[in-house]
């Protein structure tokens, strides 16, 4: 979602018309219309790892899609397509087989639908240049970086800091599993809530299954440590966090990979275990340039809180992580997608 909408930002003062293709029923719809996009639906639905009782009826699906995609694509004569990925990109490629394409692929190593999807690229995008060993080598791939949303790239740290309400020369420490939090992270960091705060300040932000326990755990606080909790179930100012702390504790999705570099922000990263091996992937490219240490989910509870701490009171390890990390950002990532489109449209 995201990518896609940066780099239509980046192409927002072009004359020509954009047209948003997502799968019935998700979720997507809403978000895109509340950016004021055009609107379109099809069927579609993933086919790998589904189980044989729902493989019939999800290829059904997959076969409406490729129909209804062709309709749109009659009616709407686009001059370029552009993929971010998710299954339902299957059946508009297939439609779409002979109109100039670009797909851009958010982490290290693509899913299985970017995989497809980039058979029938004209160009692959790719984030980082560890990328490029899973595509063909005659394909044309070019590295872009991630695309980071520029109201985040807007904030610096003082203003976050005031914003926020932090102190400004107090340690910060932001903790965060998405947006829809991560309780395996949550509970190590509200059990040692005590201990941090006497150390340092600490942005929370816990999604909302958790906020319950969160803020229970900010009510049981003296209040000289309260007043350094700032616990939130979903931030819109996520900018401000990362431009506000000192190092981050979280899950290791794309996102990571040019949010992070932007602000220069060190990272413990825990990968999301039930899903491939995509967040490994990502944490290892961090982990790897020095920029991010990586903890196992199974080893939260008995290593966060004392890397955390050893971090903490390790100055030069953070300073040369920071600096790793910030000569991996890439600012001009949306514009050199949106300069791909272009290309690709002309």
């Amino acid at each position: 979602m995201y990518p896609a909408l940066v780099v239509q930002q980046a192409l927002a003062n072009e004359t020509g018309a954009l047209l948003w293709v997502g799968g019935e029923g998700g979720m997507e719809e809403g978000l895109v219309k509340r950016a004021g996009l055009p609107f379109a639906a099809i069927p579609a639905a993933g086919v790998h790892g589904v189980g044989l009782r729902a493989l019939p009826g999800n290829l059904a699906r997959l076969a409406r899609g490729v129909i209804a995609a062709r309709e749109i694509l009659h009616d709407f004569q686009p001059d370029v397509l552009f993929f971010t990925g998710g299954y339902v990109g299957v059946p508009m490629a297939v439609a779409g087989r002979g109109i100039p394409s670009l797909v851009y692929v958010p982490d290290i190593e693509p899913g299985l639908a970017l995989k497809f999807l980039a058979r029938f690229a004209s160009v692959i995008a790719i984030t980082a240049e560890e990328g490029r060993r899973y595509f063909a080598p005659t394909a044309r791939v070019e590295v872009t970086g991630y695309p980071v949303r520029p109201e985040l790239a807007a904030w610096q740290r003082g203003p976050a800091r005031a914003h926020l309400g932090l102190d400004p020369e107090l340690f910060t420490l932001l903790v965060t599993g998405g947006s829809k939090g991560a309780q395996t992270i949550n509970r190590p960091v509200l059990a040692a809530l005590p201990a941090l705060l006497a150390e340092m300040q600490v942005i929370h932000i816990s999604g909302q299954v958790d906020w319950p326990a969160v803020e229970a755990a900010k009510a049981s606080l003296p209040p000289e440590l309260a007043a350094r909790y700032f616990p939130f179930p979903y931030l819109h100012e996520m900018g401000a966090a990362l431009a506000a702390a000192d190092l981050a504790v979280s899950r290791a999705g794309a996102s990571v990979l040019g949010e992070y570099p932007l602000f220069g922000l060190p990272a413990i990263l825990v990968p999301y275990p039930f899903a491939w091996r995509y967040q490994k992937v990502n944490a290892a490219y961090l982990v790897g340039r020095g920029a991010a240490l990586l903890l196992e989910n199974e080893r939260l509870a008995d290593h966060l809180i004392p890397t955390i701490e050893r971090l903490r009171r390790d100055p030069r390890q953070l300073a040369a992580m920071s600096q790793a990390m910030r000569t991996l950002a890439r600012p001009d990532a949306a514009n050199r997608l949106a300069g791909l489109v272009r290309e690709l449209a002309t």
